[in-house]
């Protein structure tokens, strides 16, 4: 999508999303899988660094989980900020624009999550995190899947794009780093995402109005992403899904 025609972002969202990120399907199952690959692939971390990290929800999943662990955040807007820092008080923020991140070697982690679709430069950012990891050091990114599923809803959230798995496995190789882990997840609901996004009209339409379901809507949601997880977790890769889920790792020279 074009810059000139895409909705600018509206940072008074933040304040919604604080409420509403805890509670609600999309944010607690995709936090499940992020802690999960953390646990069992790679836990032994030192420093986490979450770029475009909104109100710091994933931050303050890791911070339960890794309590010893150093984070830091960084997020375009200033307004995400202001949540993110009562959010996990511990961790370092700052204002950033990722395109021009200049850290050298300082990360063993890097989370973007659901951030580098929104970005016209994507693979400069990208460049910039493998810059910024340590060698050894991996980076775990979460995007929108699969150019058929665009719709107004993209539009509304201020995506340049939805991706392909090559699309972004290619990116990914391009700045030197190695896919270890790649998977589409939202895997189980994706004809009724097809079917709702069909539906859906610009006119009067909301960016956070997909989050303002009924309750035992969201609970029908969260349990069959819990199925989703469970496929997951005994080794299950989905080849088609909303989100795509990679982890690359920064080649070590000492290895």
């Amino acid at each position: 999508m074009s810059s000139s025609s895409r909705l600018p972002f509206q940072p008074s969202l933040f304040a919604q999303l604080a409420k509403k990120e805890s509670s609600n399907w999309w944010f607690r199952s995709r936090n499940q899988i992020l802690m999960w690959y953390l646990a069992t692939k790679n836990k032994h971390f030192l420093s986490f660094h979450e770029i475009g990290c909104g109100t710091a929800y994933v931050l303050e999943g890791v911070r339960k989980a890794y309590p010893d662990a150093q984070l830091f955040g960084s997020e375009y807007f200033e307004e995400g900020l202001l949540f993110a820092r009562a959010r996990v008080p511990s961790a370092k923020f700052r204002q950033l624009d990722a395109t021009m991140m200049g850290d050298v070697d300082s990360f063993d982690v890097i989370g973007a999550f659901d951030v580098i679709e929104h970005v016209e430069q994507d693979e400069q950012v990208l460049a910039n995190i493998a810059r910024a990891l340590k060698p050894g050091g991996a980076v775990m990114i979460t995007v929108p899947q699969h150019r058929w599923l665009w719709s107004v809803v993209d539009e509304q959230a201020c995506h340049v794009r939805r991706y392909t798995r090559s699309e972004l496995v290619g990116k990914i190789k391009g700045v030197g780093l190695s896919v270890e882990y790649v998977t589409s997840f939202v895997s189980l609901l994706v004809p009724l995402m097809y079917l709702v996004r069909l539906r859906v009209r610009p006119v009067n339409y909301e960016p956070l109005s997909e989050f303002k379901i009924p309750k035992w809507l969201n609970w029908s949601f969260e349990a069959i992403m819990k199925l989703e997880f469970m496929l997951l977790k005994i080794g299950v890769r989905f080849p088609v899904g909303g989100s795509l889920f990679l982890v690359a790792k920064k080649h070590d020279p000492v290895q």
